[in-house]
């Protein structure tokens, strides 16, 4: 196997008592789109800043192709960081704005625009926009402007610091998938910090997971989404129904919060059973899941092409997706069963 374009072994990071970053380990291979996500003080930008030069590790560490960079600075290493504040120079023109690498380099004029054309065209910029003044843009054109300059740099790693939280829903989307095609398109390596679970489903190769300045896992979106390796991971990767729940002697669980007994495959005494809201559906008898439950529906909300019903079972909420064409279609007041077989939920120990 190819040796890692970057390595973190054992990277962390102390602010006085605080453990920012807790002893990292993870291989990142070329030319791949990894995600860091985590809530806010998870300790996901102190990382990009030390893998950025930014921060100095306080303890292992950051290997690129083989090299110790701990202690290189960030102009000196082959690598770029688009800040989420884009840090453009806002009395320039576009074409300056790009140029502005290569022209630190020594590079001729006129090599310079033919570049910063080259590089308009491939983040979607018109051509005439070359002198425009960058103040004058929109918010999804500078974002634009500062992945040109970025490029122009011919870094090996791409950092991102959540560089679309400021967009609107409709232009973030677009960018989303610019930027998949992009990486794809350049081969470049890109490591990318964000809060929003959306864009690392959709534009990551592997997502990373960090709690508390640890990675607690890193997996395929499919990985982390489907098959979470603890209840942290689950809750945080989107809506989730929890049961915490107890082996009976009988082979079967109870239920601690939710009336009922459930089947279950696992042999510890304790945990949650984990299913996600798309996995239950409405039945009607008990006998048409492995396990069933009886509630009341006492809410509903349109997600576009799917539904989400909330059904109160004594205490507890149940969270139910639907798609609309498998609309909820039983009477609203009336009692409702909702099920979910074995093979659709997940035990997760305590």
């Amino acid at each position: 196997m190819a040796e890692p374009i970057l390595r973190l072994a054992g990277v962390g990071k102390t602010f006085g008592q605080l453990r920012a970053v807790d002893r990292l380990v993870l291989d990142v291979e070329e030319g791949e789109f990894l995600t860091i996500v985590g809530p806010s003080g998870s300790g996901k930008t102190t990382l990009l800043r030390m893998l950025a030069g930014l921060e100095t590790p306080s303890e292992g560490d950051i290997v690129l192709r083989g090299r110790r960079i701990n202690d290189l600075p960030p102009e000196k290493r082959p690598t770029c960081l688009v800040f989420q504040s884009l840090a453009l120079f806002p009395h320039r023109t576009v074409g300056q704005n790009i140029e502005f690498p290569l022209k630190v380099r020594g590079v001729a004029a006129a090599e310079r625009r033919r570049r910063a054309h080259e590089l308009m065209a491939m983040v979607r910029l018109p051509a005439d926009y070359y002198g425009k003044n960058v103040q004058k843009c929109s918010g999804g054109e500078r974002q634009r402007v500062a992945l040109a300059r970025a490029f122009a740099y011919d870094p090996e790693i791409l950092f991102f610091d959540e560089p679309l939280s400021a967009i609107d829903y409709k232009l973030r989307k677009t960018l989303e998938k610019e930027l998949k095609d992009i990486h794809k398109e350049t081969g470049k390596t890109f490591i990318y910090i964000t809060h929003s679970l959306e864009e690392a489903m959709v534009m990551s190769d592997r997502i990373g997971v960090m709690h508390q300045g640890r990675l607690v896992q890193v997996g395929t979106p499919e990985d982390i989404y489907q098959r979470p390796r603890n209840l942290f991971v689950a809750a945080f990767m989107g809506e989730v129904n929890q049961i915490p729940v107890r082996r009976n002697g009988n082979g079967t669980w109870e239920g601690l919060d939710l009336a009922g007994h459930f089947r279950a495959d696992a042999t510890a005494e304790r945990g949650h059973l984990v299913i996600r809201p798309e996995l239950m559906r409405f039945v009607s008898a008990r006998d048409a899941a492995d396990n069933v439950v009886e509630g009341l529906l006492y809410n509903e909300y349109s997600l576009g092409s799917r539904l989400q019903y909330q059904i109160r079972v004594g205490e507890k909420v149940l969270v139910v997706e639907r798609s609309r064409g498998d609309a909820f279609a039983g009477d609203p007041s009336a009692p409702v069963l909702v099920g979910w077989d074995v093979r659709d939920q997940l035990f997760l120990e305590d």
